[in-house]
């Protein structure tokens, strides 16, 4: 049966018990300016910190979004983005400042751990870490892409060893190759729920184990955090592109999960983020193992056109977009931007999200200019799953930009709630 809400604040008589819709019943405050991507609001200079050069903000504004879990520093940001003001215009502006940073920040790594002060050694290493692989994000595909990223898994891992003991290195079996992952213990005893995560276009496993990790190790579910492929490591080291069958992967994670004592088999979740909402969705369709399922916003229901778009925008306005000329195309492994578009053509879930059956929560940002709030919607109605829930984050609650990433927290404190409530 089928339960509709509103948004907490504002609950309602439930018409049915058990999907739910969670949004907020009034229209997005108007704003000075809207922005000139998707005609939504935009939100002052926190958000949009390089106003209408939305390329440079959305980029900014991920990095920000991992502050509460101590793995960046404002200052350290803020210093590079005053620096990066004036910039703007210079093609290696960006890999230039915040490679500056991670470099500057990694030395202070080494001087720590040369004095034995590990924890601090392993905060310098985590935020360096950060810093370098925001300065990869638009690096052409190459050798200095390949050296940034080297680099920022460098200090990541570093850091996580010296300051994350909790967290294993693994290596997840996989068509005869193997996909890095970290998986995160629970502090429980016994055997008890799993959540499988795989990561946007954009990030790691080393983002999504900490702010979506560290979530549900407290409610007592252990993670493993993926770099499937066409994702952080997978793709940069590996160069493992991405699949729109993400089934394979995705049965390949449980199969990791269900041989360790520790993770009781019958409750493994799988969740996706941004581009992931799409990853977690396609396997809930066709990988039943799976208890439940997560897609923290979902991605374009018409991904074709939409990277039709991006190459159009690309073309006249390249900084009114928040993805760079390249990157579709590189994480699917095609030779030209039209190869890619006929890619995209197979990432839909148009005719497979009816077979989802277990139980499913699609959150989305109210204000998100990345991926319109619409195809949250879309995805939500499509789901053949009778214990369904969406959730639209708005300006009010935090969380209303795409990926809840200028509010991280509210996102996955609502999506670990509902695993607790659902798995």
């Amino acid at each position: 049966m089928a339960r509709r809400t509103t948004s907490p604040a504002k609950a309602s008589p439930t018409s049915a018990p058990r999907a739910r819709r969670c949004c907020s019943p009034r229209k997005w405050p108007r704003a000075p300016q809207k922005s000139p991507r998707t005609n939504m609001p935009a939100r002052g200079p926190w958000i949009d910190h390089f106003g209408d050069n939305f390329l440079w903000s959305n980029a900014t504004l991920i990095i920000k979004g991992m502050a509460p879990y101590g793995v960046v520093a404002l200052e350290e940001m803020d210093r590079v983005c005053e620096k990066l003001r004036g910039r703007q215009q210079e093609p290696n502006a960006w890999w230039e400042e915040w490679g500056a940073m991670g470099d500057a920040v990694e030395r202070k790594a080494e001087a720590a751990a040369a004095k034995g002060h590990r924890y601090s050694a392993g905060d310098y290493y985590l935020r360096a870490g950060h810093y370098h692989y925001n300065a990869e994000r638009f690096i052409r595909p190459g050798p200095e892409k390949k050296a940034q990223a080297q680099k920022a898994y460098r200090c990541w891992h570093a850091g996580i060893r010296l300051r994350h003991p909790n967290i294993e290195f693994v290596e997840v079996p996989y068509e005869g190759k193997t996909l890095p992952a970290l998986f995160m213990k629970a502090p429980v005893a016994g055997p008890c729920p799993a959540v499988v995560i795989f990561n946007g276009m954009d990030n790691a496993k080393e983002m999504s184990v900490f702010f979506a990790g560290l979530e549900f190790a407290r409610r007592g579910m252990h993670t493993l955090a993926v770099d499937g492929p066409g994702q952080g490591e997978s793709l940069r080291l590996r160069g493992m592109h991405s699949r729109y069958d993400y089934e394979a992967p995705g049965a390949a994670a449980y199969d990791y999960l269900a041989q360790r004592p520790e993770v009781d088999a019958k409750r493994v979740a799988v969740m996706g983020y941004s581009f992931g909402g799409y990853y977690s969705s396609r396997i809930a369709a066709f990988e039943h193992r799976y208890a439940a399922c997560i897609a923290l916003s979902a991605l374009h229901w018409d991904l074709a056109g939409w990277q039709l778009h991006i190459k159009e925008k690309n073309a006249s306005a390249p900084k009114s977009v928040a993805q760079s000329n390249f990157q579709f195309q590189w994480v699917v492994g095609a030779a030209t931007p039209d190869e890619a578009i006929e890619i995209a053509r197979k990432f839909t879930l148009k005719d497979v999200a009816k077979n989802i059956s277990c139980p499913f929560l699609v959150t989305h940002a109210g204000n998100d200019r990345v991926v319109p709030v619409e195809n949250a919607r879309k995805l939500y109605e499509a789901v053949g799953s009778k214990r369904k829930t969406i959730k639209i984050f708005s300006t009010e609650e935090g969380g209303a930009e795409h990926a809840h990433v200028d509010n991280r927290q509210v996102g996955i404190d609502f999506a670990a709630d509902w695993l607790g409530d659902n798995l």
